[in-house]
């Protein structure tokens, strides 16, 4: 390898690729989720069935992440993200062409393989090659480009669906993915590093492919099957936990794992990646569930609701630079603490909204959530890797956002079946004391119903009650995420100093 420093400009163009790579992958778990109700239009299916097309790629995308430090060992990091990115690039273009929702799933799966590797890699070159004093905003370039993402991810992919179509919002990716590539090869070429034979940990890669994809089928056909009472979802219940008993037995034992569990061996890394990945697995089903709500019950177009899901990312975009520039004289504990409480108040603010609520009354709660994420994410990554070696960087990046990916793909599962139960438990309440004439004097539906007698009024009555109920389901779902908020913080005060990322020999 060689270990010569980059020039300026080599480092500018290396961040710049870095950044792209980073943020194409992390836009792509956000860009879908306001078109999905359009999607599903166009394949005849249910906007539930359509959020496939989001779990799907993110447990693909999760499969792939812990393979990032064995395949860069074998294959060198910098091929590794290059070949990514064009793998990548290719995938998104079969997706735009896909013309069934098992097609279309088909190929997200693809293009959440090829890109795991991605979001680790970028994060340990730029660990490796920026100077130990710039550390910090090394942390930020990846920590801002992926809490961005959901910011213009719901924006561009509203404006897309809404001005062209759909497939846009993937065939978009291929001119910035060929820029990404190419960045990253001439700035880094030179620069590869060692490459080992190391052999391939087949039992451990096929438990992991069988316990992740197990798993992510039974979340999301568990609300289909209803869950326990249905023996499908008993048995791959049953399968999942012994695949994962034996995946960590394996692992622990094998030699060269395919996956590094032992690094949860060390407390920080097993509090920052658990602090990270739950917090995360509430906040991505809220990002799942919100845009749905606004276009399904309420009407918005998917540019509108882009805009408002949105709304949480402006924060983002100003506090998470600032974090990174002044790290190294934060207390990252009192940081997190305020971080924490931000992001409480923001998620009870979320879950009190009513339907007669104006855009800005939705915004202003999430822009509380997106100050709260713009504090949170550099913070927690930093602490996760404080006491990792370089050489062990690959396979730490690798995981921790493993398990957070995993668990976010998990929590939009959960979260979408808990929203829908709990739409309907409110709709049996509020039908057995509602009647037509008290939605319209009361105003429940919030858009002046005209009194009408018979069917019609009944109808729009329905309408009002289901749209009343839906809302109500997810704040529900928005309680029950705040509730995590408080456990979640003692944790992290359990985290031991000194914190700074790859500190460890």
């Amino acid at each position: 390898m060689n270990e010569a420093p980059l020039t300026r400009n080599q480092l500018v163009v290396m961040t710049i690729g870095l950044g792209l790579g980073t943020f194409l992958v992390s836009l792509d778990f956000a860009i879908a989720n306001v078109s999905i109700p359009n999607i599903s239009g166009d394949m005849a299916a249910s906007p539930s069935q359509g959020t496939w097309a989001i779990t799907s790629f993110a447990a693909a995308n999760a499969v792939a992440l812990p393979l990032t430090g064995w395949l860069a060992k074998r294959f060198g990091e910098v091929h590794l993200f290059v070949g990514s990115a064009i793998l990548f690039t290719l995938a998104s273009l079969f997706c735009g062409m896909s013309t069934n929702l098992p097609t279309l799933i088909g190929w997200r799966i693809v293009q959440g393989l090829v890109s795991g590797p991605m979001l680790p890699l970028s994060q340990a070159i730029l660990l490796h090659h920026f100077p130990a004093r710039m550390k910090g905003m090394a942390m930020a370039v990846v920590s801002m480009t992926v809490t961005i993402a959901p910011l213009t991810g719901p924006i561009v992919g509203g404006l897309i669906t809404d001005n062209w179509s759909w497939p846009w919002i993937f065939y978009i990716n291929i001119p910035l993915g060929i820029v990404c590539a190419a960045m990253v090869w001439f700035s880094l070429r030179g620069h590869e590093t060692d490459r080992t034979a190391l052999p391939i940990d087949r039992v451990g890669l096929a438990l992991l492919v069988v316990g992740v994809v197990f798993l992510q089928v039974l979340v999301d056909k568990g609300r289909e099957l209803d869950w326990l009472n249905s023996a499908v979802i008993v048995a791959m219940l049953v399968v999942v936990v012994i695949v994962v008993t034996y995946l960590v037995i394996w692992e622990l034992g094998d030699e060269h794992p395919v996956i590094d569990i032992r690094l949860f061996a060390d407390r920080n890394f097993f509090i920052g990646t658990m602090a990270t990945s739950l917090t995360w697995a509430g906040l991505f089903a809220s990002l799942v569930m919100f845009p749905l709500w606004l276009q399904t019950r309420m009407g918005y177009t998917a540019t509108w609701a882009g805009i408002t899901t949105a709304s949480f990312g402006v924060f983002i975009m100003i506090f998470t630079p600032f974090v990174g520039r002044f790290l190294a004289q934060m207390n990252l504990k009192y940081l997190l603490t305020v971080s924490f409480f931000l992001l409480w108040l923001g998620l009870t603010a979320s879950g009190s909204i009513t339907t007669q609520a104006s855009a800005w009354d939705m915004a202003w709660p999430r822009m509380i959530m997106g100050a709260g994420l713009g504090l949170f994410f550099v913070p927690l990554l930093t602490i996760a890797l404080s006491n990792i070696p370089q050489h062990r960087m690959a396979s730490a990046t690798g995981m921790f956002y493993f398990t957070r990916t995993l668990a976010g793909s998990i929590g939009a599962s959960l979260g979408i079946t808990l929203w829908e139960r709990r739409e309907i438990f409110h709709h049996a309440r509020l039908a057995e004391t509602i009647t037509a004439a008290d939605v319209i004097n009361n105003g429940a539906n919030g858009a002046g119903i005209i009194a009408q007698q018979g069917q019609v009024g009944y109808g729009l009555a329905e309408f009002a009650i289901w749209q009343q109920s839906s809302l109500l389901g997810m704040n529900d779902v928005l309680y029950l995420t705040s509730l995590l908020v408080p456990p979640l913080l003692i944790m992290i005060w359990f985290a031991r100093p000194p914190f700074v990322a790859g500190g460890g020999k």
